[in-house]
């Protein structure tokens, strides 16, 4: 005599529940991801170049709309932009102005200096440029100078004036951004008739 086996209805098997919930978990995460893809938050970027110490305006940066997810709030948006902030570091043109980057105007330990280049500075070098400052001392017969050392071995170019005259007497002129701890020495190589050099960072041998 045959027993006749019981039916199990999908339904009522637990196994049945707990794949079932598990695909839809994966479609809510793949549709919570997708929707976070295509969120945009309006976040701060660079209209120019924007060197240490110089103001953080709304002239300065222009909004732009950037899915950044989780990052979002590393980077300046509107509301965030505070008079008073100027830039802690070189913030290139088109950059996403970061927290970080930005600093309260008190805090500055920042100022600039004019200098005249002793030696051709190459076209490469403009607003924001990383260079290293050289001086070479005046000999003290008058005649010539002493050999180069380097003076100051981080400054940024904040604006640079290239004489357009003849090739013999063209001159460079730049105002460069440096630590103010380092302007006495900047001076006092000024005031004793150094020669001094701009040199852009990495471009020695």
């Amino acid at each position: 005599m045959s027993t006749a086996r019981a039916v199990r209805r999908p339904w009522t098997d637990l196994r049945f529940f707990i794949g079932l919930a598990l695909i839809v978990l994966a479609v809510a995460g793949v549709w919570f991801i997708v929707a976070a893809a295509k969120q945009t938050s309006p976040v701060l970027q660079a209209a120019h170049t924007i060197v240490p110490g110089e103001p953080l305006t709304s002239a300065d940066v222009r909004v732009v709309d950037v899915a950044l997810g989780t990052v979002g709030t590393g980077y300046l948006t509107p509301g965030t932009l505070e008079p008073g902030l100027i830039a802690a570091r070189t913030i290139t043109e088109g950059e996403l102005v970061p927290v970080a980057a930005a600093a309260d105007a008190d805090a500055g330990r920042t100022t600039a200096v004019v200098i005249r280049s002793a030696v051709p500075v190459p076209s490469t070098v403009a607003k924001g440029t990383e260079v290293e400052l050289w001086s070479a001392a005046p000999l003290a017969e008058g005649r010539g100078f002493e050999e180069p050392r380097v003076l100051l071995p981080d400054a940024t170019v904040a604006s640079i004036d290239r004489d357009e005259g003849p090739l013999s007497a063209k001159t460079v002129t730049l105002e460069l951004v440096v630590d103010r701890a380092a302007v006495g020495d900047v001076l006092t190589a000024l005031t004793g008739g150094a020669s001094l050099s701009v040199v852009p960072k990495g471009a020695r041998s």
